[in-house]
C-alpha cells in the first residue's frame, strides 16, 4: 500500500516532479473490492465459534483425543469439519490437511503427538507463493501441566482461530493468485510446537511463504488496568532475521537494515492497509518479535528463515489469561467468552482478511533489490522482475522513519535512478504493481530486506 502523499522538500519535489513526466500510467490505487471486504467479518459467526471451542471444556495439548465432546482431539475434528464444510459451499475450492509430529520435551514428559489443522486455497497463478494465518487451538490453566480442568480458552487463543476461520469462510468466495492457507495450530502452550509442524510442512512443500499472520490473543478491548481501547492493534515485527549469519550482519552493520527485515515491511503493509480501508482502526507497530520475553507461534517460522508477525489486542488483562476459573477479592480470573468484545474481534479479523487478499491479488515482492550510489548525487535502485508486474514503486525514507515517505513509480523496468536524493541520508526499497494497481510490500535491499526464504543458519 501507498502513503497518503507527503509535501517533499524543494529539490526532492524537482526532482520527482520531473521524473514523473515519463513514468507508465499504472499507480498503486484503493481497490473496491477490498472496501466491501472490510465490511464482511461476521461478529455472530465470530462468536459462535468461540462458543463452540470453550464448549469443549479443556483444549489442552495433552488432553483427551478420543472424546467427541471434550478436550484437543474432539475440537481439533470439529474445526477440520468446519474447513470442510467451507470447502463444500465453494465447490471445493478448500484442501483441507492435518500435518503432525511427534514431540517429548520440558512440557511434554511423554511422546505425544502435535496436530495441526490447516485449509489451504490454491492460487490460480502463483500457487507457490503462500500467505500463511495462524492461532492456536490449544488452551491452558496456571499449571500448564493440568491436562483435566475446564479451560475455555475464549481469548487465548480462540479468538485467533475463530479469526482465522471467518477469514477462509470471506476469502473462500474470492480470487487469489497466491496461495492462502488458514491454520489451527496445537502445543503453542507446551512450547510453539504447532507452529514448528506447520513450518516445516512449508519448507517439505516448498512453500515461499510470503508472511505468516499469527493472530494470539486478539479478542479483548478492556486491559487490565482498565483502559479501555477497541480502536488499536498491536503488529509485532522482528527487526533482523532471527537467523541472520554473521557475515550478512556485518554487512547490515555498516550498510542499514536493522528495522527493515521483510517482517518489519509486512508490518508496515499491515498498516496502511488499516489506514486506508479500516478507518476507525490502527495498527500500532511494535518493534519486537513478540511481547517481552513472551513468544508465539511466529517464532518457528522466522526460525524457519519465512517472515512472520504477530497480532494481539491494543491492551492485554493478564486475569484473563493462562488462570484458574475463580473469583478473587471480587476479581474474576478465567479466560471465558464474555471477555471478548466481537466488535473489536470483527475489526481485527477484517485487518487480516484484507491483507491476506490484497497481497495474493499483487505479485510477489521484488528480489535481488540493491542499490548503489557512493560518491554521487543520485541513487540507483536495482531489482529482478517478478511474474504478474506490470510496474514497480521505488521507496525512500528518513532514516529514523516509521513508514515509507516517499515514493516513485516507474514502469515495467528493473531499475530506477532517483535524482538528487543522496544514497547516505536515506532508506530505500521496491514494491511490485500488478495491472489492477494491487502493490506488494516493499523489499529493502540485500540480504536483510529480502523475503526469499533465509538458509538455516551454520553451526558453529
Amino acid at each position: 500500500m501507498r502513503p497518503l502523499p507527503v509535501l517533499l522538500p524543494l529539490a526532492l519535489s524537482v526532482a520527482v516532479s520531473t521524473a514523473f513526466a515519463d513514468d507508465a500510467p499504472m499507480q498503486p490505487r484503493q481497490q473496491p473490492s477490498l472496501q466491501v471486504l472490510s465490511t464482511q467479518p461476521s461478529e455472530s459467526e465470530l462468536h459462535a465459534t468461540i462458543e463452540k471451542l470453550v464448549g469443549f471444556g479443556t483444549r489442552h495439548t495433552l488432553s483427551d483425543t478420543t472424546s467427541d465432546k471434550r478436550g484437543i482431539g474432539a475440537a481439533r475434528r470439529w474445526v477440520k469439519s468446519r474447513f470442510e464444510q467451507i470447502s463444500k459451499d465453494c465447490g471445493g475450492c478448500i484442501e483441507v490437511v492435518t500435518p503432525s509430529q511427534v514431540f517429548t520435551g520440558k512440557r511434554v514428559p511423554k511422546p505425544t503427538e502435535v496436530m495441526d489443522v490447516v485449509a489451504i486455497k490454491r492460487g490460480k497463478g502463483d500457487p507457490q507463493r503462500v500467505i500463511v494465518m495462524t492461532g492456536h487451538l490449544d488452551s491452558r490453566v496456571t499449571d500448564v501441566m493440568n491436562t483435566t480442568s475446564d479451560a475455555p480458552g475464549a481469548n487465548d487463543d480462540a479468538s485467533g482461530v475463530a479469526a482465522l476461520m471467518e477469514a477462509a469462510r470471506i476469502l473462500s468466495s474470492q480470487d487469489n493468485d497466491a496461495t492462502l492457507v488458514f491454520a489451527a495450530l496445537s502445543g503453542e502452550e507446551q512450547g510453539l510446537y504447532g507452529g514448528k509442524v506447520l513450518a516445516d510442512y512449508a519448507v517439505q512443500q516448498g512453500w515461499q511463504v510470503q508472511a505468516d499472520l499469527n493472530n494470539d490473543i486478539v479478542g479483548n478491548s478492556r486491559g487490565q488496568n482498565g483502559v479501555l481501547d477497541n480502536l488499536t492493534v498491536r503488529v509485532f515485527s522482528e527487526g533482523t532475521k532471527t537467523n541472520e549469519t554473521p557475515e550478512q550482519a556485518k554487512y547490515r552493520a555498516y550498510h542499514g537494515g536493522e528495522v527493515d527485515s521483510p517482517s518489519r515491511n509486512v508490518a508496515r503493509y499491515m498498516e496502511q492497509i488499516a489506514s486506508t480501508y479500516l478507518p476507525d482502526f490502527r495498527v500500532r507497530m511494535v518493534y519486537r518479535t513478540d511481547r517481552y520475553s513472551r513468544g508465539g507461534d511466529q517464532v518457528p517460522f522466522l526460525e524457519a528463515g519465512y517472515p512472520a508477525v504477530r497480532v494481539s489486542e491494543g491492551h492485554e488483562d493478564y486475569t484473563r489469561q493462562h488462570q484458574d476459573l475463580r473469583t478473587e477479592k471480587g476479581i474474576k480470573f478465567g479466560d471465558t467468552i464474555d471477555g471478548v468484545d466481537f466488535r473489536y474481534l470483527a475489526r481485527v479479523t477484517a485487518l487480516n482478511t484484507l491483507t491476506m487478499a490484497a497481497m495474493s491479488r499483487a505479485p510477489a515482492p521484488p528480489s535481488g533489490v540493491s542499490i548503489e550510489g557512493a560518491l554521487a548525487t543520485d541513487t540507483t535502485v536495482h531489482w529482478k522482475k517478478v511474474p504478474g508486474a506490470a510496474g514497480y514503486v521505488v521507496h525512500w525514507r528518513d532514516t529514523i522513519a516509521p513508514q515509507w515517505q516517499y515514493s516513485r513509480v516507474v514502469g515495467d523496468v528493473d531499475q530506477a535512478v532517483i535524482k538528487d536524493v543522496v544514497i547516505d541520508d536515506w532508506f530505500f526499497g521496491v514494491s511490485a504493481l500488478s495491472a489492477e494497481g494491487y502493490e506488494s510490500p516493499v523489499v529493502f535491499p540485500g540480504d536483510a530486506g529480502s523475503f526469499q526464504r533465509s538458509p538455516a543458519p551454520k553451526s558453529p
